[in-house]
């Protein structure tokens, strides 16, 4: 993947306002890419992984984080940092922690997309167009005529419809998780951890794309440009006379008169 001709494409028919972002997982840190900030050791503190995403997005940093560098359970959870160990999977551990009760904690914990536990250790994200790195997931925030775009290219082609699932919170398992887990564009409703600690804006959202599904969906970005209808700005239509107070016509008409 040309990371540099996506992000071009993308700012092209996007217009975005914070930088595309590539994501990858790796399992070792010799695997890591150069140049990466690893939050404990350069800002001397842990961060929540939607803080990290933030932080590449407006920034432009590009970070490595691991389960050493996080904050948030649920984002390392997701990202199979932590083990989801049964007293987490049948909610006693949470109900003991004063989180909520049993049940409802439990049903929260098999809802939370995660990657098997070990299979990584670290987590790099950045901008797109700087990444030296091979994206697995490559992810645009906008607002949502923006991403509806994205949406209709994904979809071009194939004239078919996407699911998504939407929970109220951990977004971050949205934005990296299931995109890896269904090999499929996922769209990205940042929950309140991402809006408070992460200072996502109201008008925001997102949409995670695979690798695999990168390709198909610039074609189809770039064809419904060309027909004209599917564009970003929207295109407003204009070509109408408009109705003015009656007071206008009869000044126009006054002040035209010999």
């Amino acid at each position: 993947m040309d990371v540099k001709q996506v992000n071009q494409a993308l700012e092209r028919y996007l217009r975005p306002q914070t930088f595309p972002l590539a994501i990858s997982l790796y399992r070792s840190e010799a695997e890591l890419p150069e140049k990466v900030r690893v939050p404990r050791k350069e800002l001397g503190m842990r961060i929540a992984t939607c803080q990290g995403i933030s932080m590449a997005r407006r920034y432009g940093w590009t970070l490595a984080m691991s389960v050493d560098d996080l904050t948030c359970p649920f984002g390392a959870l997701a990202l199979g940092f932590l083990p989801p160990k049964p007293e987490y999977l049948n909610g006693t551990l949470q109900e003991s922690l004063g989180m909520g009760s049993k049940e409802r904690a439990a049903r929260a914990a098999r809802a939370l997309p995660k990657l098997e536990y070990g299979n990584y250790r670290y987590l790099v994200v950045g901008p797109l167009d700087r990444a030296n790195f091979e994206p697995q997931v490559i992810t645009f925030y906008g607002d949502p005529a923006q991403v509806i775009r994205l949406i209709q290219g994904r979809l071009f082609q194939e004239g078919d419809a996407l699911t998504f699932t939407v929970r109220g919170g951990a977004s971050c398992a949205n934005t990296i998780t299931l995109p890896l887990l269904s090999d499929e564009c996922q769209v990205v409703m940042p929950g309140p951890g991402e809006r408070i600690v992460a200072h996502a804006e109201g008008h925001e959202i997102a949409l995670s794309l695979p690798a695999s599904k990168v390709a198909i969906t610039l074609k189809g970005l770039e064809a419904g440009h060309q027909i004209g209808v599917q564009r970003y700005p929207v295109p407003s239509y204009l070509r109408y006379q408009p109705q003015h107070p009656p007071g206008y016509d009869k000044l126009f008409d006054a002040l035209k008169a010999g």
